[in-house]
């Protein structure tokens, strides 16, 4: 079983990546990782600048949010990592950043729509954008109900096949099974989220692609009939 320190080496890896994929600046963004069997979560220190970024740095929390390893503050953004990891019990790393395109799409209160095949390939759906939160959830446990909002926008998603959500006037959250997973997530939202505005940039009246290609696509990488790349040994 991996230990802690594997855990926040893993968690300070996949927090840089985001940086050399260009999806954040300055402090923004976190990544976490969590060890399920030890009810431990790994994540970013509060307001660290990327380049002052550490192992040693990386903060360790419980499931409640409390600090059990680590001399610093942990993300602000914590607390709705905590809502994820305890609402969808299969994913291992969550993601957020405020990346370009993709904000632009939360900022515009709107899902990223399937418009072609390389959106297809990802997902079996459009990118799913929450509501707008209350008065009272902003004023209120923002962080909390910030992750209460994705949960709610899930409730007839499964997370392992959409692990990417716009929240409304915020910005991307992305998960996976691993705190990597969570960043190639992530990476994939903001192309897609590109890719669609150019799209309809180019053709505002572009639709979403039919079921019948939809499902081919997704299907050529996902579940039990999938046949793109090679077999596992």
């Amino acid at each position: 079983m991996p230990s802690i320190k594997e855990l926040k080496e893993r968690v300070c890896s996949a927090n840089l990546e985001l940086v050399r994929r260009g999806l954040v600046i300055y402090t923004f963004g976190n990544v976490s990782g969590i060890d399920r069997a030890k009810g431990l979560v790994a994540i970013k220190p509060s307001g660290m600048s990327y380049d002052d970024l550490t192992p040693d740095a990386i903060v360790v929390v419980d499931m409640d949010g409390e600090v059990v390893e680590g001399g610093l503050r942990p993300s602000s953004d914590t607390m709705t990592h905590l809502v994820l990891y305890r609402s969808f019990p299969s994913i291992g790393g969550v993601a957020h950043t405020h990346s370009t395109f993709a904000t632009a799409w939360a900022q515009a209160l709107s899902p990223i729509p399937c418009l072609g095949t390389t959106h297809a390939d990802s997902l079996p759906g459009e990118v799913p954008c929450t509501r707008d939160m209350t008065a009272d959830e902003i004023n209120g446990a923002y962080e909390v109900e910030t992750g209460n909002v994705i949960v709610e926008r899930f409730q007839d998603i499964r997370p392992e096949e959409a692990g990417m959500v716009l929240v409304a006037s915020h910005g991307p959250f992305t998960w996976g099974e691993t705190p990597e997973e969570a960043v190639k997530n992530s990476v994939i939202l903001e192309e897609l989220a590109r890719i669609a505005l150019y799209t309809k940039i180019v053709n505002p009246s572009a639709e979403a692609i039919g079921a019948a290609l939809h499902n081919r696509h997704y299907g050529r990488k996902h579940g039990e009939d999938a046949y793109y790349g090679q077999e596992k040994e």
